[in-house]
């Protein structure tokens, strides 16, 4: 049996607010194995972002435990978990989090780069990895140079780029038309056919029936899951 990419077993999270303590995630559990796509679901403030962040060692739980291929991520040091997310994680930020000085193809290529990979064969792969998201004529432009949306793909093609065991995906077509939401869902299907997992967060049944499995949340908590390539239809049925 193949061995998780991604585990959660009971994992929660709590912040403090003033006064308040707020439950963020409660005992949630799932697993992402090598070649699975998994949307996450559910109503804003449910706690998809934050599982995603947990996912990719940005945040740290309050209990429970998360692993990535076996490792658990709270007993890495920080230089440690440093290079886990840089080798093995690739993630979208919904802000796109791309550095202004640097170049689309610069951008794409930096982790490869941070890896050890020499400049010019990381930048071959950046190429390849911004074709592959339709935007290989943009490699020489700076973000401010770029629409929203461009932004969005290279954003996308710097998580794609090497070999990333674990996407993962914070509403990764909120800033495209659907055409070129369809050819960025196609890459990152692509990329875990190929091997990796995936977790991709959506509030787009069309775009959640390109994974092999969605869970729900509500209030911090697992409420439900479909298997099978849901289609939009049946994701709407089963939404809680």
């Amino acid at each position: 049996m193949s061995v998780p990419v991604l585990r959660f077993d009971g994992v929660g999270r709590t912040y403090r607010s003033g006064d308040d303590i707020v439950r963020a995630l409660i005992d949630v559990g799932f697993e992402v194995l090598p070649g699975e796509l998994v949307a996450v679901m559910g109503p804003s403030g449910s706690g998809k972002s934050t599982l995603l962040a947990i996912a990719g060692g940005l945040e740290v739980p309050s209990t429970g435990a998360v692993y990535v291929q076996g490792t658990s991520l709270s007993n890495l040091s920080g230089t440690a978990l440093a290079r886990l997310r840089r080798d093995r994680i690739g993630y979208v930020f919904q802000d796109f989090n791309l550095v202004s000085d640097l170049t689309a193809s610069e951008n794409v290529a930096l982790p490869r780069e941070l890896a050890g990979v020499r400049v010019r064969a990381a930048r071959r792969e950046a190429i390849a990895a911004l074709t592959e998201v339709g935007l290989a004529g943009v490699a020489d432009r700076f973000p401010a140079e770029l629409s929203g949306g461009q932004q969005q793909r290279v954003a996308i093609a710097r998580a794609l780029i090497g070999t990333r065991s674990l996407v993962l995906a914070d509403e990764p077509t909120g800033a495209l038309d659907s055409g070129t939401s369809e050819v960025v869902l196609e890459a990152l299907r692509t990329r875990v056919d190929a091997g990796a997992a995936g977790v991709l967060v959506t509030h787009e049944p069309r775009y959640a029936g390109w994974a092999d499995r969605v869970i729900f949340l509500r209030d911090g908590r697992l409420v439900d899951s479909t298997t099978a390539r849901p289609t939009p239809e049946t994701l709407l049925e089963a939404a809680p």
